[in-house]
Parts: structure tokens; C-alpha cells; sequence
């Protein structure tokens, strides 16, 4: 009621200005008209005072309006937080409801293209330098009824689509349940912000081998915390489908599991690049397994889709494809280096043509801030160099691409750690075609990413 009242009375205060400035602007027309201002000279004279002494009214704004209007407002005002690149934040005294509202903005420069090329005819059909707004999101988080049942959505506006939704219960440490969509936790690179990310933009492995979005159940947690058996576990079922508002194509769910070993009693959080500056240690090595019965061959932000020499996820039929998919990752960071790997395999097989699909990729990418090697160097600048490549089929059963390569180097300026950074990256990228040459090209990409 308190909203709707003030929002009232803002309307009409605004309603009040605008009729007064056109009762005073019809008063010196008829004045005009009446002869009592004579020349059209003064008439414009006195008009332009008329109009500075209503500007100048217009940035003095009432005391009402400076000020809390009530102690109860005051009291409102004061639980409202704001930091820098953490958002704005207000709850209750007893801790029991809290929100945060955070936005984020990532501009990118790229030449002479910026999508990785997947066909040697790609690197002219791409020939183009971009400037782009990659994303622009809003995010909202935060607890209610009791701390540990919480919320989060994302918003991103250029492609105009909810992202992720979801409600997270964790009373306890070692089992908490979450429902509803995000990145499942199936592999650390894609499950890493974009905007947490080492380099401009994920390997070329993400987009064969990412189960990326998906609506569904998880159970989770962490067991033997701070000891040497320190262990995260996750295990979920999901429609399959991945983002967005498809039903699944049939009875069949998306079932997967992840086992991640804190071997230092550490837990490594889902970012890149040693920007916390880890004074001891810490490290994981994990393995994950995703299986699935679906139209789909692979999932992105943009849902469910196909890899390249399979049947459009739109013209397949339900359940088509069955996949299994298995991930062994690496990471570790101590006192500003910082180190990840993954190898992935995907089986792929298709129950129409009779065919089966194997595929293969793997990336390692390592950084480290010279800062701590020579104190001269500004603490802020980061190197970090990568390498990855993807098998898009090991069985080479049929014309195709054969295999695809990436080597990658990066400098990144932390103004604010990942919350307001800058991204310098250069890729040399190869591809084999099979009966064709290889090609390669490189790519050089400047982007900006901030978070407030």
C-alpha cells in the first residue's frame, strides 16, 4: 500500500508541473494578444526567463522528496546495501528474506570473425570484423522464509530468455536439493560464469560436449569437508531437452552424476584464473557421466540442437539419439597460478540410420599474475595460454570433418577481479578436413566485462 501511495503521489506532483508550465506559457500569449506586451522581442524575452526560472525550480526538488518521508521508510532505506560489482542487496532484520539484484554487461571487438569455424569454408564465410554486446543480464538471487531455502533467476536481454530459474534447499551441508534450470553441474568450464572466464570466450570443446542447460531435479553436497577424502557429489534427472520451454520428446529423462575430490581439503569454486590469490593450495580432480535418450546431439543457450552431420533435432524423431558422454577434469590454483583440464568422450547412437558416433576433446589452459614473481608488475595483469582440440569422430565411418585445434594466449587487466575486467585474446585456429588440406586462420578478440 506504502508503494502504491508513493507512486501516486509522484504521479501527481508530475501532473502538477506540467499544468503549471502550460497555464504560464498560455498567460503570456494572451498577454501577447492583448497588447500588454507589445513586441514579439519582449515576448520571447520574457518567455526565456519564464522557462530558466522553471528549469531551476525543476532541480530543486521538494524536501519531501530529499529526505525519508517517515521514520518507516528510513528504517527501509538503511537495510539497502550497494557494492561494487556484488549489486544492491536488502533484507530483513532476522536474516530470513534477503535479495540481490546485480547486472552485467560483456562488449566484444573480433576479427576477422568471432564463432569458432567448424568447416574449412567457414573461415571465409565468417571473414568480417564485429563489435558486439555478447550479453547484458540481470541477475536475481537471494533466501526467503529461512536462509538456507534459496532462489536465483538470470535474465539475458539480447537474446530475450530466462535463463535460469531455480530453488535450492540447503539446511544441511552434506544434502541440499535444487529445482528448476541451470547449467547442471556435469563439467567446470561450462558450469564457470562467462563471466568468470580466463579467456574471451570458452574452448572449442564446449559446444560438442557441454550438457550446458537443462530443467530437473539435483541432489547435492559435500562430504568430509577440510580432510583428505573432502568430497563434492551431484547426482540429478532432467527432461533432456535443455533450456527454454520444449516438453521432452519422450518418457526417457537425462540422468547425471559428478564426483569431485577436494585432494587438499579445499573446495575449489566454479571460477578461472587465481584472481582470490589462494595463499594455500587448492585442487580438484572429478569425473562426471550424462546419459540421455532425446532428438537432441547437443545443447547450448539457445536449447536443444544438432551437431554438424546429424539430423536436425527439429526433423528427428523422439528419442532418436541415445547418448552417454563421460568427463575427466582437472583443477588447481595456488598464489596467483592457476591450472584446468578436461578430456571428454561422447557416444552417439542413432537408432533410424544404425549408425554410432564416437566423439573425443580435450583442453588445458594455465594462468599466472607476473605480480608475484616481480613486484614491479602491476598486480592486476594476468597472462594465460591454451591449448584444446575436438575429435568429432574417432571411427571416421563417414566424409566429415576430422579433427579441429585451438591454441590460445590471453592477457586480462583485473580493475575488480572478474566483477570489471579486461580481455585481450589471440587463437590460432586449425582444421583437417578428410581428403582436404588443412586450414587455418587466426583470430584476434578485445572484450570488456563488468558486473555491478
Amino acid at each position: 500500500m506504502m508503494h502504491r501511495t508513493l507512486g501516486i503521489s509522484i504521479i501527481s506532483l508530475i501532473m502538477l508541473i506540467f499544468a503549471a508550465s502550460q497555464a504560464f506559457a498560455s498567460l503570456e500569449d494572451i498577454l501577447y494578444e492583448k497588447g500588454v506586451i507589445i513586441t514579439a522581442s519582449e515576448h520571447d524575452a520574457i518567455k526565456a526567463k519564464a522557462e530558466r526560472a522553471q528549469e531551476k525550480q525543476e532541480y530543486q526538488l521538494p524536501v519531501s522528496l530529499k529526505q525519508p518521508a517517515s521514520p518507516k521508510t528510513k528504517e527501509l532505506l538503511d537495510q539497502v546495501e550497494w557494492s561494487p560489482g556484488k549489486g544492491m542487496s536488502f533484507g530483513s532484520k532476522d536474516g530470513n528474506y534477503l535479495t540481490n539484484i546485480r547486472f552485467r554487461l560483456q562488449s566484444r571487438f573480433s576479427t576477422p570473425f568471432d564463432s569458432d569455424p567448424r568447416k574449412i569454408e567457414d573461415f571465409d564465410a565468417q571473414n568480417s570484423t564485429s563489435f558486439d554486446l555478447r550479453r547484458a543480464r540481470i541477475k536475481v538471487g537471494g533466501h526467503g522464509y529461512k536462509p538456507w531455502i534459496g532462489y536465483y533467476f538470470e535474465y539475458d536481454w539480447p537474446s530475450s530468455s530466462l535463463l535460469d530459474w531455480h530453488i535450492s534447499l540447503g539446511k544441511y551441508e552434506w544434502f541440499k536439493v535444487r529445482i528448476g534450470q541451470w547449467k547442471i553441474n556435469y563439467n567446470r568450464e561450462r558450469v564457470d560464469s562467462s563471466g568468470k572466464q580466463q579467456f574471451v570466450e570458452r574452448s572449442i570443446v564446449n559446444r560438442e560436449f557441454t550438457v550446458d542447460r537443462q530443467k530437473g531435479v539435483m541432489a547435492y553436497g559435500r562430504l568430509f569437508p577440510g580432510t583428505l577424502a573432502d568430497l563434492n557429489y551431484y547426482a540429478g534427472a532432467f527432461t533432456g531437452t535443455g533450456q527454454g520451454t520444449q516438453l521432452n520428446d519422450d518418457t526417457n529423462l537425462m540422468y547425471m552424476g559428478r564426483l569431485q575430490w577436494n585432494f587438499l581439503g579445499r573446495e575449489l569454486k566454479f571460477s578461472q584464473s587465481d584472481v582470490e590469490f589462494h595463499e594455500k593450495p587448492a585442487g580438484s580432480l572429478a569425473f562426471g557421466y550424462a546419459t540421455v535418450d532425446s532428438n537432441c546431439t547437443r545443447f547450448s543457450s539457445g536449447g536443444c540442437g544438432n551437431l554438424d552431420e546429424f539430423t536436425n533435432s527439429n526433423d528427428a524423431e523422439a528419442g532418436q539419439f541415445r547418448i552417454n558422454q563421460i568427463v575427466e577434469e582437472f583443477a588447481f590454483k595456488w598464489r596467483g597460478y592457476s591450472i584446468q583440464h578436461e578430456f571428454h568422450w561422447k557416444q552417439i547412437k542413432d537408432s533410424i540410420e544404425g549408425l554410432q558416433t564416437n566423439l573425443r576433446g580435450s583442453y588445458t589452459q594455465a594462468g599466472f599474475f607476473p605480480h608475484y614473481l616481480i613486484n614491479e608488475i602491476p598486480k592486476q595483469l594476468e597472462f594465460a595460454g591454451r591449448y584444446a582440440f575436438v575429435d568429432p569422430n574417432t571411427s571416421v565411418k563417414h566424409a566429415g570433418i576430422d579433427k579441429r585445434e585451438e591454441v590460445s594466449a590471453a592477457i586480462n587487466w583485473f580493475f575488480s577481479g572478474h566483477n570489471n575486467k579486461v580481455t585481450l585474446g589471440v587463437s590460432h585456429l586449425t582444421i583437417a578436413e578428410l581428403n582436404a588440406m588443412n586450414r587455418s586462420d587466426e583470430r584476434i578478440q578485445l572484450q570488456w566485462d563488468i558486473s555491478f
